[in-house]
């Protein structure tokens, strides 16, 4: 589409061209009228180019919707997101960009796209120079102000060494409101859309909707391996206050937190708890997860933490050679099993908790002990053994 200021000037051209002849000639029969007319037609230009300039004027001041529908379009990002980073046999999760909207439907189909940041984008955006990211994953009922969401980020703020791992964590959300409070407070989020399922609401434990959330995850991480990326994956309400790659076991597949750590890390009596593990990406793991994944059709009605027990002794994990180890509750504690000394904690778990305000009050108090724990000169710290105030409500 032509510009407006070209346009006047081709109108301005026509009119003057018709207007006023390119040459003309006098004879003695017009000389007494010449003045006359040339007068006339110095006015009329006049008036022409006084009107086209107003017109030009009134072009930027008010553009027609015409033209700014093709300006914006001409500039306005791509929408890139037609790709599907599960495989076809899964095919539910996609990639978003949600659209803010007060319309709360149950199942209400959000436009695709994500802001023109593929999953891939995302990543490679957050990855470690070994590909490995922090991954999370929230709803809206989490990523109230004060709550949940909150103190995870202080957490890596407050924590000791850990701060500079936030540039790692790709927050993945369930929903708008969770994608764009995201995109308020922090630089990696990924909108996930899970066709038909609203997601929004708080998820209670062992609800329909809670087992949906939970085998999502599993689902979005087989995705995660499959391009190629190590993950530590972490609930939200775990609070992160020393960098736990530092405890981590060097070139194990799969390592996991626990509710209860009974025996030693190799051990597969272990209690894991599937809100924190650290996974590294290959054949192996890809195998695992997707194994994992399909073993709910075989055991309906269970979260991803009860099958992975129950999958944990199969012969397919020994075929495969996946190497697994258990977490110490000591450096990854928890409200089940809390650590002993915050010498020693990596990260605090608020497992074995049911309620979101309950999850709430003790996390607040899990920083306020960390707090005081950090204000305390260092000869304290270390001649004495320190404990929690919690859990409370979470008993």
């Amino acid at each position: 589409m032509e510009a407006p200021i070209a346009k006047t000037m081709k109108l301005y051209s026509r009119v003057v061209t018709t207007t006023i002849p390119a040459a003309t000639t006098t004879n003695n029969k017009n000389n007494t009228t010449a003045p006359v007319e040339k007068f006339f037609k110095l006015l009329l230009t006049f008036f022409i180019m006084l009107g086209l300039s107003g017109l030009v004027l009134y072009q930027y001041a008010y553009p027609s919707p015409f033209y700014q529908r093709s300006y914006s379009q001409s500039f306005s990002p791509r929408n890139p997101m037609k790709e599907n980073q599960s495989s076809p046999s899964r095919g539910a999760l996609q990639g978003n960009k949600i659209s803010p909207s007060n319309d709360t439907t149950p199942g209400k189909q959000i436009s695709p796209g994500n802001d023109d940041k593929t999953l891939e984008k995302v990543l490679d955006q957050a990855a470690m120079e070994d590909k490995t990211v922090i991954i999370t994953t929230l709803n809206a009922a989490w990523t109230e102000p004060n709550s949940i969401f909150d103190f995870f980020l202080e957490s890596f703020t407050i924590g000791n060494g850990t701060k500079n791992l936030l540039k790692h964590v790709i927050v993945i959300a369930f929903d708008a409101k969770a994608y764009f409070r995201c995109l308020a407070v922090h630089t990696n989020c990924y909108a996930l859309k899970t066709e038909g399922i609203d997601f929004a609401d708080e998820a209670i434990f062992m609800t329909k909707d809670y087992l949906k959330m939970m085998w999502t995850r599993i689902d979005f991480l087989i995705s995660v391996l499959e391009i190629g990326y190590n993950f530590v994956f972490t609930d939200a309400d775990v609070m992160w206050l020393r960098n736990p790659f530092h405890r981590f076991y060097s070139n194990v597949d799969f390592q996991i937190a626990c509710d209860h750590y009974w025996f030693n890390s190799t051990d597969l009596h272990n209690s894991p708890n599937g809100g924190f593990n650290y996974v590294r990406s290959n054949n192996r793991t890809i195998q695992f997860y997707k194994f994992w994944y399909k073993s709910k059709d075989k055991f309906p009605g269970k979260h991803d933490q009860d099958v992975l027990n129950m999958i944990k002794f199969d012969p397919f994990i020994n075929k495969i050679g996946l190497e697994i180890r258990f977490l110490d509750t000591a450096y990854f504690g928890g409200f089940c099993e809390p650590s002993k000394d915050l010498n020693l904690v990596c990260t605090m778990h608020a497992n074995c908790c049911i309620g979101l305000d309950n999850k709430i009050h003790d996390l607040k108090m899990v920083i306020d002990d960390w707090k005081n724990y950090m204000s305390m000169p260092g000869h304290e710290k270390f001649t004495k053994i320190i404990n929690w105030t919690v859990p409370r409500r979470c008993f």
